[in-house]
């Protein structure tokens, strides 16, 4: 199998050893940058699986940096964000830049394994897809006022075009392919994120609070919910 290259944008030298170290141990190949000068160079030289951007860095910040990166004509390369600003509003500005995913610093190694896991093989996936020949009438669900064309990646609410990450549309497109029913939060890690164990982190809740807040802006309906100590579910009551 070939080697999958990271590259990881993170000034902190001692953050930057311990991601090395660790990634290295799963067989990626990481090539460490502590600022963002030479980044569009390595880009176009190697052939990288995913990025991972500090966005506390000298200079340009890594929000900055996301969204040069799609700029440059990488729209497809999953990127991730660490960072030690945590908090909603900080998720939103990376997601709004094109980065695919956070972690907040201080993490565990074991779950940026796993989220790298995750990106990488949710890439593939939509490679392999993009390859198929197109079957838009199995391609496409509906459920009240929503909408999925899962050829074009494309989610609409009461005809509005919806604009989701692509982790926010993977949600959408699980639940909307089984309206009604109860997903519990170890079940959406495992199918959106591939973790098939309990990280101890409120990443489910965050990102379907980011879904819903996107259908209400259009519509007042009410369509995911809340099943207190169980999970989420899509429901549209008529």
């Amino acid at each position: 199998m070939e080697e999958q290259k990271i590259i990881l944008v993170e000034d902190e030298q001692d953050v930057a050893d311990l991601i090395v170290q660790g990634l290295g141990e799963e067989g990626y190949r990481v090539i460490h940058l502590g600022r963002s000068e030479g980044l569009e160079q390595l880009l176009a030289k190697q052939d990288v699986a995913l990025v991972l951007l500090d966005i506390l860095l000298p200079g340009t910040n890594g929000l900055d940096i996301c969204k040069q990166i799609r700029q440059w004509g990488y729209t497809d390369l999953p990127v991730m964000m660490l960072t030690a600003l945590g908090t909603p509003e900080n998720v939103v500005l990376g997601l709004d830049n094109g980065a695919d995913d956070y972690l907040s610093k201080p993490f565990k190694l074991i779950e940026l394994k796993a989220r790298i896991r995750s990106l990488i093989r949710r890439q593939q996936s939509i490679v392999q897809a993009t390859q198929r020949e197109a079957q838009p009438s199995k391609d496409t669900f509906n459920y009240g006022f929503l909408t999925i064309d899962d050829y074009k990646k494309v989610a609409y609410c009461e005809g509005q075009e919806l604009n989701l990450t692509s982790t926010e549309y993977r949600l959408l497109l699980l639940f909307i392919q089984s309206p009604k029913k109860v997903f519990e939060r170890s079940e959406l890690l495992d199918k959106i994120w591939g973790i098939n164990f309990d990280i101890g982190s409120n990443v489910v809740d965050v990102y379907v609070n980011y879904l819903r807040k996107k259908i209400e802006k259009v519509t007042n309906k009410k369509a995911i919910h809340t099943v207190i100590g169980m999970g989420y579910v899509l429901k549209i009551e008529d």
